[in-house]
Formats: structure tokens, sequence, C-alpha cells
């Protein structure tokens, strides 16, 4: 009888977890998120975030109320994924104003139906080749509608095709499922310049770096999952100082179909860090 009860009290548990972390509840954090960048407001997350909010701009944990989220912006794009499983999601916005752009990725993960820890990595002006209005164009042509739920890959499939991405960083003979036609979107950068639906991928990539510190998001609705990570810097001297970056990737039929990227430069080794990128 005692071990009937215990495993009746987990089951109960188990279903109180999952209820917590539903598709509706993730949707709702992400609107409230939105609406709090929007505004310039971080108190509009009062009702999602726990007393042990961990914040983070660029790796580094910062104070909400004076961050980025306390800055009012006009959002251009907004774009969220949904995790239920791990109970975390991930934004993309750009903010194509003139006088002061962005491009912001922004992870949350949530625990007891409270966010517990915000991860925002906001690019700006002399970070990894940036250029807002370049990012709103090409972002603009693409296709992210949710994928029919006969024709969705597991979240298994959706993560190892972003896994296989960058174990090609470290090994130039691994096989990433590039999809025929694939577009990387960095910055102002664009894989298929021309938006002809004939870009690639499979090109300007590293061979021998390792990328570790991997977190993820991933929603099997939209095909996508969002990487966050420590990018390796190009110069060697300062090889302890990953740039924060994030990585998001749309799959589909187990393939790489587009990848977003934002990396803010923290240290000299960024190298690539907006010169010489037209405006579109």
């Amino acid at each position: 009888m005692k071990a009937q009860s215990i495993l009746l009290a987990t089951t109960a548990l188990a279903t109180c977890a999952a209820a917590e972390c539903t598709r509706s509840f993730l949707v709702d954090a992400t609107a409230k998120y939105v609406a709090a960048q929007t505004e310039g407001k971080p108190a509009t997350l009062a009702a999602i975030a726990a007393d042990t909010l961990n914040y983070t701009e660029s790796d580094k944990t910062v104070d909400i109320k004076t961050g980025v989220l306390a800055q009012a912006m006009k959002i251009d794009h907004n774009r969220s994924i949904h995790d239920t499983t791990l109970c975390a999601t991930f934004t993309e916005l750009i903010v194509a104003d003139g006088a002061k752009p962005y491009v912001i990725g922004t992870r949350m993960v949530f625990t007891d139906n409270k966010a517990s820890l915000i991860e925002t990595i906001a690019t700006k002006p002399g970070d990894w080749a940036f250029n807002a209005t370049g990012y709103l164009h090409w972002n603009s042509l693409e296709t992210w509608d949710p994928i029919p739920l006969d024709k969705r890959d597991s979240r298994a499939v959706i993560q190892a095709a972003g896994d296989a991405y960058f174990n090609r960083f470290n090994n130039a003979s691994f096989a990433v499922p590039f999809g025929t036609p694939c577009a990387r979107l960095e910055g102002g950068a664009y894989t298929d310049p021309r938006g002809s639906g004939n870009g690639t991928c499979d090109l300007g990539l590293p061979s021998t770096i390792t990328v570790t510190n991997r977190r993820y998001v991933v929603d099997e609705e939209m095909g996508a999952v969002s990487i966050y990570l420590g990018f390796p810097g190009l110069d060697r001297s300062v090889a302890d100082k990953p740039m924060p970056d994030s990585h998001f990737f749309r799959v589909e039929a187990g393939e790489i179909r587009y990848i977003h990227t934002v990396t803010t430069c923290e240290h000299a080794g960024c190298g690539m860090n907006g010169t010489g990128i037209p405006p579109v």
C-alpha cells in the first residue's frame, strides 16, 4: 500500500509538472516578453518571473531593470519557438531603427511555471556582420510556417541536425544534413544573396574548433531548434573568451533549410564586425 501511495504521488507530480509547461503557457510567456521589450518595461514579466530569476546579456548577469529589456523599441519582426519538453522558449527580434538598431535572440527557461533564466544576446552595430536592415529583408523572404502534423520530425532529429552543423566545425568529414536549397543569415550577410531559392549553407565553415556549452530550445511544430553556445573567436590569442552566440535552425524533413545567427563581439577576436556589409 505504501509503495502504491508513493507511485500515485509520483504520477501526480509528473502530471503537474507536464501541465505547467503547456504550449499555450509558453506562447503566452513569449507574448509577454515581446510586450515587455516593446514597452521597455521588465515589470511586464513580473507575473511569470521567479523570485530568483537569473537575467543575462551576452552571458553576463545584469540587472533586468537597467539592461536591454528596459529600453523601449519598435520591433519590426518577432518569431518565437516553444519547447514543452524542456519548458523553454526562444524569441528572435529585429529592430531596424536607423538610430538604434538591434537583432536580439532571447532564450527563456521555466521552472514551476516561472521564468528561472532569461538569456539575451542583443547584437548591435559593431557585432558580427551586423546589419539589422539586411537581417529584416532576408528574413522577410523566408517561409517559417508550422510543419504539417504528418510531416513533422522528432525533436531528436531536429536537434541532431543543429548538432551536426557544429560537430562539422571540428571535423571536415562530418556529414551535415543541409537541405537543397539552404540559406544562412548572419547579420546582413546571406548565402542566397539574390533570394533565388538556390542558396547553400555548405560554405565558409571552420574545421579546427570545438563548440561546447550548447543549450537548446526545440520546437517540433515549427521544425526549429535554437542552440546557445560560446563561439570560439577568430583571434587565437583570446581563445579562452568565446563569443556569446545563438544559431537558430529551421529543419524540414530532417534537413536544414535556414540558419539564423546572432553573435556579440565581446573582445577583439570577433573578426567580421559589420564592416563592408552593404545595407539592403
